[in-house]
């Protein structure tokens, strides 16, 4: 069976995406593949699909909400939705996103994966996005499907998922630290804004995200940056903010967690 494609530019989020989600409820393609334009600041309500999402950020910087943490979308990178998974968004910059939808199969996860888009996989959603009916044959669209399919599974998944406490008060504290994160930030001093004992808040925060505190730091750091290396600023700019001593040291984390420094990330990533 062909892919369906849809293609336009998102201007009126409420009407528009409650439209966009009967189409993808409605559709008998096994495949679905969308592309759509968003502007910085929109936001899209909560919703799910009944089939598996891979959302990529072609350019542009989205984040995204569940009910169990957020999930920083960086251009190059899509994030993998498990069918069913409630999600939110918002648009952090002016965002060029192609989707795909896949009926069966193919769940990687029961969780929100962020998976850096290769090449090859990139070129397949771009087929399946751009492709023209006149142009397109049933065939070789059904080879594109299932060469992606088949590749979606090897990508690469980058930790920029960061889960967040169901706990009110440890929430509060994780919400007030993406405003301003800091690589400074101890544990000693969130025990004390949340009066218990060093030990206690170790085994709460642990209990609650699944993670170290200081490994949540340092994923929340690199994940409050890249939006603002996306609009452009100064790395050294960045990473000061952000609490490390140089720029040396936020390049360590950030080549640690994404795979390369942020010269070349973005570089690489920002077309």
């Amino acid at each position: 069976m062909p892919v369906s494609r849809r293609n336009h530019l998102l201007q009126l989020p409420d009407a528009d995406h409650f439209r966009s989600l009967e189409w993808i409820e409605k559709a008998n393609a096994s495949v679905l593949a969308i592309g759509k334009d968003y502007a910085s600041g929109l936001r899209i309500p909560p919703h799910s699909h009944s089939r598996t999402q891979l959302w990529w950020a072609r350019c542009g910087v989205v984040l995204v909400h569940t009910p169990g943490g957020r999930w920083m979308i960086p251009p190059g990178h899509a994030l993998l939705i498990p069918a069913g998974t409630e999600h939110s968004a918002e648009m952090v910059s002016d965002v060029r996103m192609h989707s795909i939808y896949i009926s069966a199969a193919s769940n990687r996860a029961d969780r929100p994966l962020v998976l850096e888009i290769t090449a090859l996989v990139g070129s397949l959603i771009d087929a399946l996005v751009g492709a023209k009916e006149e142009v397109s044959s049933e065939r070789r669209e059904q080879l594109i499907m299932d060469l992606l399919l088949a590749e979606i599974p090897r990508l690469a998944e980058r930790p920029l998922g960061l889960p967040f406490p169901r706990n009110q008060r440890l929430a509060t504290l994780c919400r007030q630290f993406l405003k301003t994160p800091s690589a400074n930030a101890t544990i000693d001093q969130w025990a004390d804004r949340m009066g218990i004992s060093r030990r206690s808040f170790t085994r709460l925060f642990r209990h609650e995200t699944g993670v170290s505190f200081v490994t949540w730091r340092q994923q929340a750091c690199i994940f409050g940056s890249l939006p603002r290396l996306a609009d452009g600023e100064p790395i050294t700019t960045v990473a000061l903010d952000a609490g490390y001593e140089n720029v040396a040291a936020f390049t360590t984390m950030f080549r640690r967690m994404l795979g390369a420094p942020p010269s070349l990330y973005l570089r690489d990533h920002s077309s």
